[in-house]
Order: C-alpha cells, then sequence, then structure tokens
C-alpha cells in the first residue's frame, strides 16, 4: 500500500484519445477517461489534468520538414486546447464542474493559469485541466505536468500510457521484457528507461514528487492508485 494522495496531477497523451482511429478524439474513449476520473474526483480526490496534443498535431515534426520549430511548437500547444475543451465537456456531462486554464492567453476557451488560483478550484472541488504545455515551445507535455504538479502541490503525478508501467525493455517488441514495481528517478535516468523526458523528471526528483506510471485503460486502475492500492510503477525521488 501507498500513502492515499490527496490531489493528484493526471498526464494523459493525447495519442490515448485517439483509441484504434489514425487521430483524431475516439468519443467512447474521451467518455471512458472522463468517468474514471469523474469518479475519483466525487470519492474527494482534487483532481488536474494535463493532456498532449498528438492526436492532432505534433510540432516536432514539421519542425524536422523544415517548419520554424517555435511556431509548430505553437500550434501543438493549441492541439492540447482543442483536447482539454472535448475533455471539459465530457467532464461537465457527467455532472463534475471543471476549469479549463491555459498558458496562453484564449479569454474566450479558458482563463491564463495561475497556480493559486487553480489550486483554489481544486479545493472547492471543480477538476482543472491544463492547457497549451508552459507556454513555451521546446518543453514537451511532460515537461508541462511535472511543472504544473510542482505549483499546484500535487502529492502524486500520474502518467497514463499504453502499458501497465515501466518495463526494462518495450514490452510491445520484447515479450521477456520486466516491470519494475518500483525505482527511483535515479535509476531510471541512468537506464533511460524513456519514463518521462529528462527535464521532466528531474523536476520532479528535485522537488520530491513522487510519479506513478500505469495502463489508464486497466478498469479501476486510476481508483485503485488513489486509494492507495500498488498499481503499475512508482518512481521516487530517492532510491531509500
Amino acid at each position: 500500500m501507498s500513502a492515499v494522495p490527496r490531489r493528484i496531477l493526471l498526464k494523459l497523451s493525447g495519442e490515448a484519445l485517439m483509441g484504434d482511429q489514425a487521430g483524431g478524439i475516439q468519443p467512447e474513449i474521451l467518455q471512458q477517461v472522463a468517468a474514471e476520473i469523474v469518479e475519483v474526483q466525487t470519492a474527494g480526490t482534487q483532481v488536474a489534468l494535463v493532456i498532449g496534443g498528438g492526436n492532432l498535431f505534433r510540432g516536432a515534426g514539421l519542425a524536422a520538414a523544415g517548419m520554424d520549430r517555435v511556431r509548430g511548437d505553437q500550434m501543438g500547444m493549441l492541439a492540447t486546447v482543442m483536447n482539454a475543451l472535448a475533455m471539459q465537456d465530457a467532464i461537465e456531462q457527467l455532472g463534475a464542474a471543471c476549469k479549463v486554464m491555459t498558458a496562453l492567453a484564449i479569454d474566450q476557451l479558458g482563463e491564463p493559469f495561475a497556480a493559486h488560483r487553480a489550486r483554489t478550484y481544486l479545493s472547492e472541488g471543480q477538476v482543472v485541466i491544463c492547457a497549451a504545455g508552459t507556454g513555451s515551445p521546446f518543453f514537451t507535455t511532460d515537461t508541462a505536468a511535472s511543472l504544473r504538479a510542482v505549483e499546484l502541490q500535487a502529492d502524486l503525478l500520474l502518467k497514463a500510457t499504453k502499458v501497465d508501467g515501466v518495463y526494462d525493455a518495450d514490452p510491445m517488441q520484447n515479450p521477456a521484457a520486466q516491470r519494475y514495481d518500483q525505482l527511483s528517478f535515479d535509476e531510471a535516468i541512468a537506464r533511460e528507461l524513456g519514463v518521462m523526458d529528462l527535464t521532466a523528471m528531474v523536476m520532479c526528483r528535485d522537488n520530491q514528487l513522487p510519479l506513478c506510471v500505469f495502463d489508464m485503460f486497466a478498469v479501476g486502475a486510476l481508483r485503485s492508485i488513489v486509494s492507495g492500492k500498488s498499481v503499475g510503477t512508482r518512481v521516487t525521488p530517492s532510491s531509500s
């Protein structure tokens, strides 16, 4: 058993929203994820989210083809806003209150992110979706998730993936890959396990923020984690 978190930040990839489609948002996946979030939020856990935009647009891809990297990353940030609005709608349709806060000034779509105000919304029982990454190019949504989790004083950062934790090799490619139940950020960095990008992992480590990597689509996984059960892989600030 692990400590029961009071406040979590869930990092969800944009690709997860595609389901079995080639791109875009699969409504059934959106509704499933929203239902899991509302379930734990209703039970008393404060929930913030960061959602990637890879299902709609990847700035790095066009940058590799010659587009200005700053402009490409800005387009990627807008993709995360679109996903945030879709998730907000799904959550609100389930009867929960949800606020979108953006790192870019888009007043008609969401209010500017401010950590203290976001903490107030969370304390009031609203789900908070942090959109548009960090607002700056060259930073991934992994880094945005770790930054927002630290700013919001979350007890746990959750990274939802397509597999049930961190492995010593790609389990999709190597059936003999071994899953870690727990490891430290230093171990994950040294072994180049690709848990998150380096900036995100160092930020978590230096701010004593634990990370749980898990399969979002395992039924009840999110509920089990916030109940203190051992699910997925726990990455800790230290090896002790």
